[in-house]
């Protein structure tokens, strides 16, 4: 329940800091945005949600892949 809560509040402080303009971030800001999206990740992954997820982008790759072939 707890790894829930933390992953909303990181979503939610991904799309606040994703909102700013370009230009106004420097190479920090932009490292601890990577950094924070990587946190998220790494908190989704395990849920049913982040399976779901990891299913979906695993079937278009697979389309993708065998659409080149």
């Amino acid at each position: 329940m707890m790894m829930i809560n933390v992953a909303v509040l990181l979503a939610v402080i991904v799309v606040m800091r994703l909102r700013r303009r370009t230009q106004a971030r420097s190479r920090v800001e932009e490292r601890n945005t990577a950094l924070i999206v990587l946190a998220l990740g790494i908190l989704i992954a395990p849920t049913p949600l982040g399976q779901g997820i990891f299913n979906v982008i695993k079937q278009l790759v697979s389309g993708v892949s065998q659409a080149g072939a």
